[in-house]
């Protein structure tokens, strides 16, 4: 029996509808494959207490439901302004407390050496000071010049502070006026330390001098003696030369 041919044309045309429909995914993988914007988005507002968007509109999706077992998300309150302030009040005072407590500790633990100058010191024998002078040998690490001068018709040495007696500067001693001046508000003193200008109320003071047993002449500065209370007629306060 002979075989059945079909016209050319007829095969031609069935070809491309079949590569068409072979191209075609099925409906429902395509409604499978495509995510849904609805659920991803209103899990976002679930998450966020936010409505949710739809992607490229500004539509609103309602939010799905709650699974179960699970709760809503709940932002935390914040801390008012006077709230932040008294916190940041406290955290300051417990680190400077921290702090200080720590400075105590460590000078405690590590105390410093004391720098003062020697209460009692040893300035030369009594003949190196020439009469009518003034030293100025001990004024810078001991605070005081040793004078030779006559005072109440005696010839005597003794020891003067270097603190004028208005604001506690320090005076400087000048030779060619024979004067000790001081910088800071002009006060003037006599060499034998007696105030007669500026604003010091005062005379300078004296110091306690005397000859030890080696012959050396010592100074000792926890005594002090002052004019204006007499205390300069106190033979602790002069060697006679």
């Amino acid at each position: 029996m002979a075989e059945e041919t079909k016209p050319p044309g007829e095969e031609a045309a069935k070809k491309p509808a079949r590569a068409a429909a072979e191209r075609k995914p099925p409906a429902a993988k395509e409604a499978a494959a495509e995510p849904s914007p609805h659920v991803t988005d209103s899990r976002l507002g679930l998450r966020t207490g936010v409505p949710a968007v739809k992607k490229g509109t500004k539509e609103q999706l309602p939010i799905d439901p709650m699974p179960p077992g699970e709760t809503p998300f709940e932002a935390p309150d914040l801390a008012s302004r006077r709230e932040v302030m008294w916190m940041a009040a406290g955290w300051g005072l417990f680190g400077f407390a921290t702090l200080t407590e720590t400075a105590m500790l460590v000078s405690f633990l590590f105390p410093r050496a004391p720098f003062d100058p020697a209460q009692l010191f040893k300035i030369g024998p009594p003949d190196q000071y020439l009469p009518n002078t003034v030293s100025e040998a001990f004024k810078k690490s001991n605070q005081v010049w040793i004078c030779n001068e006559e005072y109440n018709g005696k010839r005597i040495l003794y020891a003067l502070s270097t603190i004028c007696t208005h604001l506690g500067c320090t005076p400087n001693w000048l030779e060619a006026d024979q004067k000790f001046k001081c910088p800071c508000h002009g006060s003037g003193f006599y060499p034998t330390g007696i105030n007669f200008e500026g604003p010091a109320p005062r005379p300078l003071e004296r110091f306690m001098i005397f000859i030890g047993d080696d012959g050396q002449v010592n100074v000792d500065k926890t005594k002090k003696f002052q004019q204006e209370k007499g205390e300069w007629d106190d033979p602790d306060s002069y060697i006679a030369v």
